[in-house]
């Protein structure tokens, strides 16, 4: 089913961001987010906080999408929405409106799994960006995933490895708040990293069997360095910011790179995609493009507007289920956690 006029309407309201985007088939028209600053102070998501303020920005949101993408309601073809996973709460808000829309345009209503759509945003049609072909190994990386999966095709993928406890994401973020750091810390750390030697103090990595991963004892580890250090110089942490935090960067970059190395020896694919918000982070970006000439890699890392959470990535799921008709009904249900 080929249809050159496909225009996808995509919310996506997992978490604390209220989003919505319009997709002429894969081409993205309008990628509108609202954040939700108010988190910032309690140093964390508040999921009643979230799903209220999903409520305040989820008819603007996708009123701005609609303008900006020079779109009618009365030519869309479809509504993509979040079903899974997230919190339940901010979920809801996303389903129901998209339930409601689709039922009074009588058009068909689409569920995205989140964590595919981190994956599919790489066939996002956008100049200057390859698409991987299948199969291909993707590195999925957020605040609360990490794992690594076969993806055979659109609908067709296979989790290899995944975190035993904490996600990357967490360990950034559980990391920056030991240094005092602001939240969200990850990017505070890629921040200072920059400045850093990375190789200034060192950091026992997990021993994990297979492809699966672990990030508690690293946040452990991190959070007993820095307290024997703090007491035997209480500025430890002010003196050496840039350089605890490129040590940090580097030991979680050499995780993940170890387990992907792994992967490839056992699957002998090749073809590497990251996707999710940790994605974003620079150090990440370098040392997974310089793997291309050092492992023979192909790597694709997405546009940076597509590693965090937002609608876009939800639309391109979406277009790809309406050219194969996998609709819902209305009784369809959100879903705090959902199978992969």
């Amino acid at each position: 089913m080929q249809n050159s006029e496909v225009f996808i309407l995509a919310i996506e309201s997992s978490c604390d961001d209220t989003a919505a985007a319009v997709l002429h088939n894969d081409k993205v028209l309008s990628n509108v987010v609202a954040n939700q600053l108010i988190h910032n102070q309690y140093g964390g998501v508040v999921p009643e906080l979230a799903s209220r303020a999903h409520q305040q920005n989820i008819v603007p949101v996708i009123d701005a999408a609609l303008r900006k993408a020079n779109v009618q309601k009365e030519q869309l073809s479809a509504i993509a929405f979040t079903q899974g996973p997230g919190l339940m709460g901010s979920l809801l808000v996303g389903s129901s409106f998209g339930k409601s829309l689709s039922l009074a345009l009588k058009i068909p209503l689409i569920a995205v799994n989140h964590m595919h759509a981190h994956i599919l945003a790489h066939f996002i049609d956008e100049e200057g960006y390859d698409k991987p072909e299948f199969p291909f190994l993707a590195l999925t990386i957020s605040g609360g995933h990490t794992q690594i999966v076969k993806v055979n095709s659109f609908f067709d993928m296979e989790i290899i490895g995944e975190t035993t406890d904490d996600a990357v994401g967490e360990a950034f973020d559980k990391s920056a708040k030991i240094l005092g750091l602001p939240y969200p810390g990850g990017p505070l750390i890629d921040k200072y990293a920059k400045e850093g030697n990375p190789k200034a103090f060192t950091f026992t990595k997990p021993k994990v069997p297979g492809l699966d991963f672990s990030f508690s004892g690293l946040k452990t580890a991190i959070l007993y360095f820095i307290q024997k250090n703090k007491q035997e110089n209480p500025n430890f942490i002010e003196e050496n910011l840039n350089d605890i935090c490129a040590s940090i960067q580097h030991t979680i970059i050499e995780i993940l790179m170890d387990k992907l190395k792994l992967a490839v020896k056992e699957t002998g694919i090749k073809q590497i995609a990251i996707g999710g918000g940790v994605s974003a982070n620079s150090g990440i970006r370098t040392t997974l493009k310089e793997s291309e000439a050092k492992y023979g890699w192909k790597t694709f890392i997405p546009k940076f507007e597509y590693t965090t959470d937002n609608a876009a990535m939800i639309g391109i799921v979406g277009y790809q289920k309406y050219l194969s008709k996998r609709f819902e009904d209305s009784s369809v249900v959100s879903k705090a956690r959902i199978q992969f």
